[in-house]
């Protein structure tokens, strides 16, 4: 049989298990417990000989059905699927790195990631030393023997900056570094991460994946690309399990003791979420163009961020790693905070919300809101204006969104 496509993949990846009624839908396993038919095979399943599901915790049959599907798409050793994409980062960085190392990173990062690395992880004794990823040789001077992981957002969110992903896993790899991207604004549709040498993505998958914004979730996705036996916390165990140890090290230990596991509900939602995640791409993908070529003329508007624009300083990058879909967020900049506000308090369509993909399109201003919690100084560092608004751009028709965003310019 011929090579099927993405979609095709996703609408025809069979049950592990035959389903007794032939539904052509995975059920939902609304369950925790799973009963066996001796004490022998309890045993053997909590020993990790065989095969099966013993507590919704730590696996169930939906969650896993939704983890071989993107791995029949992305062609991983391993996927978990999480409760949120924040906790696939934190569970990824909990079984890789421990006291006394360092992570490099940027200090574009969302909000949330920032915090994370800079106040929850830095009280546990873990470094993060912040680079311009668009400067490889900046990123190589910050890595020594104590860097686990490079960090990186394929676009970082809400700067739309966009690196090198090649030249900086070159530079990794060569220094047996492991390379982590949060892959949230280019799920695997868009980016091919294993080509360009990323060895575990990180995702959100409420916002892409899940389909209009219905259910929260997140995503590891193991590429198997990775020497463990350079990680000085999982070499222990790399001669036994290969490829297979980070996965091995969340399922039996990181993820099942932190319990942040994906529910049932919300995988069978994001299973059938992620059966249009092409068509919903293409349009918004589509859309975000077509409205950024437009802020680009309005005479109110001071400056347009996005990756698709031929003026953008990330284009020919952006094309090379994401071909012509370059995420569907896109930023522009007004004239002041007031004129941010007073725009947003006209939109009639337009959504003033916080999320990424919604079907909706939804607007922001990311100073006042998901960066609230910084000082002015630290906000300047991260590229965060206060004349800055985010709009991620849905599947409407994209003529009705530029209507509403000419009409709101009016008069501001």
């Amino acid at each position: 049989m011929k090579k099927l496509s993405f979609t095709t993949k996703i609408l025809h990846r069979g049950f592990l298990k035959k389903d007794p009624h032939g539904s052509l839908h995975m059920p939902t396993y609304n369950n925790v417990a799973f009963e066996y038919e001796s004490a022998e095979d309890i045993e053997l399943a909590f020993q990790g000989k065989k095969p099966a599901h013993m507590y919704s915790r730590i696996s169930n049959p939906t969650v896993e059905h939704f983890e071989q599907k993107i791995r029949a798409v992305t062609d991983a050793v391993g996927v978990i699927a999480l409760s949120s994409g924040m906790a696939a980062i934190s569970n990824v960085i909990l079984a890789v790195c421990q006291a006394g190392d360092n992570i490099v990173t940027s200090k574009h990062l969302f909000g949330n990631t920032y915090s994370l690395f800079e106040r929850t992880f830095k009280d546990w004794g873990l470094e993060t030393r912040y680079a311009d990823m668009t400067d490889v040789g900046n990123v190589s001077s910050l890595i020594n023997d104590k860097t686990r992981i490079l960090f990186l957002e394929t676009i970082t969110n809400p700067q739309l900056e966009v690196a090198d992903i090649k030249a900086l896993a070159d530079v990794a790899k060569a220094k047996g570094v492991l390379v982590v991207a949060d892959t949230t604004l280019t799920p695997p549709y868009i980016f091919d991460s294993k080509a360009f040498g990323v060895d575990v993505e990180v995702l959100s998958s409420t916002k892409y994946i899940s389909g209009g914004a219905t259910t929260v979730g997140g995503l590891v996705i193991d590429n198997g690309s990775y020497d463990w036996s350079k990680n000085s916390k999982l070499a222990p165990d790399a001669k036994k399990l290969g490829p297979f140890v980070l996965i091995s090290k969340l399922r039996q230990e990181v993820y099942r003791n932190l319990g942040a596991c994906m529910s049932p509900q919300n995988a069978a939602a994001q299973s059938l979420g992620l059966e249009t995640l092409t068509l919903r791409v293409d349009v918004s993908c589509k859309n975000a163009l077509v409205i950024a070529e437009f802020l680009e003329s309005a005479s109110k508007v001071k400056a347009v961020n996005y990756p698709g624009l031929k003026s953008s300083k990330y284009h020919e990058i952006s094309e090379k790693q994401f071909g012509n879909k370059p995420s569907s967020i896109l930023t522009f900049d007004l004239a002041s905070k007031e004129e941010c506000f007073a725009f947003l308090n006209k939109l009639e369509l337009v959504r003033r919300a916080t999320n990424l993909n919604d079907n909706r399109t939804l607007i922001l201003h990311p100073e006042s809101t998901i960066f609230c919690e910084y000082d002015e100084a630290t906000k300047k560092d991260m590229g965060v204006r206060d004349t800055m608004l985010r709009l991620a751009v849905g599947i409407e028709d994209e003529g009705d969104v530029i209507d509403d965003i000419r009409s709101a310019l009016v008069g501001i």
